[in-house]
């Protein structure tokens, strides 16, 4: 009974030194996990097909079908402030025989709520073109390198979750060579579908663009033109219904102009033009084209980013 009694009292000694032993032992640090902060690079890319390559209501490709990729790193000064250059490209058809574009491009993208605003300078490369090609028989000179760049001010307004009004203004001083200054302004809109109306993830939206070509005089002292005389002003439009699903877009448009079949020969060169056409100071053979008529066109396209895939 005494040992027992000596064994209690010794249990309870130790177990009353022991929390002063723990209290005096130096606390363990608890790091918090470290978040890595999110990289302001990001890069977007992405590629399309089309049954034809419209630009301001004017076949790039002799309506024909065309290719199209591109490839734009991006770096967010802050979240409402990004920096961007790119270059893509697509496969066309111009009277001069070039076969593809490449664009080079960046500018800079800032946003203040609901308001995105997007400034930079294009360039158009039309690499591989000829002076002279034959048209209905007869050989013609054409502007072999018809490379420009143009600088542009894009401007768009989120006014709800599903419908966004924009515009923009893009101006060269020398329209695909010609050395005829031009300014395109646009305005735009976009009917965005409630993502409840359709199912497994697929997004739908309506959305139109009626634009302003306006062109200045060709330069004589390019060899192609003798006189000078202005390019034709003109007005086009485009209205499409778009299906989206994850990166995919499906795109179905209506694209048309004011422009004449003879003010249409005037901005193409079409090699397959018609003739009969009135006759002007740049078309005086009075030649007639159709790559500036109301066309259908079909593009599916994928585009996605990096950090997307993350």
């Amino acid at each position: 009974m005494k040992k027992i009694l000596l064994s209690v009292v010794a249990a309870c000694a130790v177990s009353a030194v022991a929390p002063a032993f723990a209290a005096d032992m130096p606390a363990k640090a608890v790091k918090a996990p470290v978040v890595a902060a999110p990289s302001p690079w990001d890069i977007a890319f992405g590629a399309a097909i089309m049954n034809d390559y419209m630009w301001r209501g004017i076949t790039q490709s002799g309506h024909k079908p065309s290719v199209a990729a591109y490839f734009e790193p991006r770096y967010n000064i802050t979240p409402n402030l990004q920096l961007y250059a790119g270059i893509a490209g697509e496969s066309i058809k111009f009277a001069n025989g070039a076969a593809a574009e490449i664009d080079f491009y960046g500018g800079i993208r800032p946003t203040f709520g609901p308001l995105a605003l997007d400034f930079g300078v294009w360039y158009y490369y039309y690499p591989g073109g000829n002076s002279t090609y034959s048209l209905n028989g007869v050989v013609t000179t054409a502007i072999a390198d018809a490379s420009f760049y143009e600088v542009y001010g894009k401007a768009a307004w989120t006014v709800t979750d599903w419908f966004t009004l924009g515009g923009y203004v893009q101006y060269t001083p020398s329209y695909l060579g010609t050395g005829a200054p031009g300014t395109y302004y646009a305005g735009t809109a976009k009917f965005t579908a409630p993502g409840t109306w359709l199912p497994n993830d697929i997004g739908m939206y309506v959305s139109g663009e009626v634009g302003r070509q306006m062109l200045g005089s060709v330069d004589v002292d390019n060899w192609v033109y003798t006189v000078s005389a202005d390019l034709p002003d003109y007005t086009t439009w485009n209205v499409g219904l778009g299906f989206t699903w994850k990166v995919f877009t499906l795109d179905l448009r209506y694209s048309g102009t004011d422009l004449s079949k003879e003010n249409c020969f005037i901005l193409t060169g079409d090699p397959g033009a018609g003739v009969g056409g009135s006759v002007s100071t740049l078309n005086a053979g009075g030649n007639t084209s159709k790559w500036c008529g109301d066309t259908f066109i079909a593009k599916l396209s994928a585009d996605l980013t990096l950090g997307s895939l993350k």
